[in-house]
Order: structure tokens, then sequence, then C-alpha cells
């Protein structure tokens, strides 16, 4: 039997999905899908690709236009051409010179294992503990 992690699923050009898509190895989507991506391998999501989905696999390549949270244990790379809005959550990030980001990232070794930083807290916890000022105390 073929070792699942050589192999590499290929969403053609052409080709607009909705659903959920899980697998082991690689998938590369060269059209369009919406929904949610589970993988234990890697995402590539090609330049002409766009991607409206919920993403949680072990590496991420962004070359196109991604629109929702994405979680990457390991890495999420972006390149010159990548257009991402939502929530990035990963253990490494790298960004090209001209990738577009939207949204709030969370980097950091301790994330992709599933764990918290050792204080118990990310910075979307604190900014979300801060209290907001009472609408009394705002004055023009």
């Amino acid at each position: 039997m073929a070792d699942p992690t050589n192999q590499m699923t290929v969403i053609g050009p052409d080709t607009h999905i909705k659903g959920d898509m899980t697998f082991d190895g690689t998938a590369k989507i060269l059209g369009s899908f919406e929904g949610t991506i589970a993988a234990k391998g890697e995402l590539q999501i090609a330049e002409s690709a766009k991607c409206k989905a919920a993403v949680e696999a072990g590496k991420v390549l962004v070359d196109g236009s991604v629109e929702g949270n994405l979680t990457a244990r390991d890495r999420v790379e972006l390149t010159a051409k990548a257009r991402v809005k939502g929530d990035l959550v990963t253990s490494r990030l790298v960004v090209a010179e001209g990738a577009s980001f939207v949204g709030h990232c969370t980097v950091g070794p301790d994330v992709g294992k599933g764990s918290r930083p050792q204080d118990g807290s990310y910075p979307a916890d604190q900014k979300a503990a801060a209290p907001s000022p009472r609408p009394e105390a705002v004055r023009k």
C-alpha cells in the first residue's frame, strides 16, 4: 500500500467544492473550496485558489486567497501573493514581503501542541479581560 504522506490530492483550477475535507497527506487547492478542512499533513493554496474555510492542518502554505481561520500545528507560510482574512494560530509563521494578512495572530512553540503558554493566557485573553470604557465615562 502507498504511503499516504507521499500522496498529493489536487483540486483543479476549474473545480468548486463546498463541504468538509479531511486528509492525511498533502492537498493542493487550485480552484475554490468553501467549508472546513482538517488535515494531518500539508495544505497548499495556490495563487489562483480561493478558499473560504476554517482550516486545521500540520502545515499551511498560502499563495492564493483565504477567508477563514487558519490553525497549523507546525507552520504557516504566506507568500508574497497571499491574501488572508481571518485569525491565525501556529507554532511557526513565515510572511513574505507583499503578503496581505487581516486578523489576529498567535504564534509560538506551545501553540501547535494544543497547550497554552506557561502564564496560561494568550494576548487575546488579556485583551478580552481588559475593562471596556463605560458609556458615561466617554465625553465629547
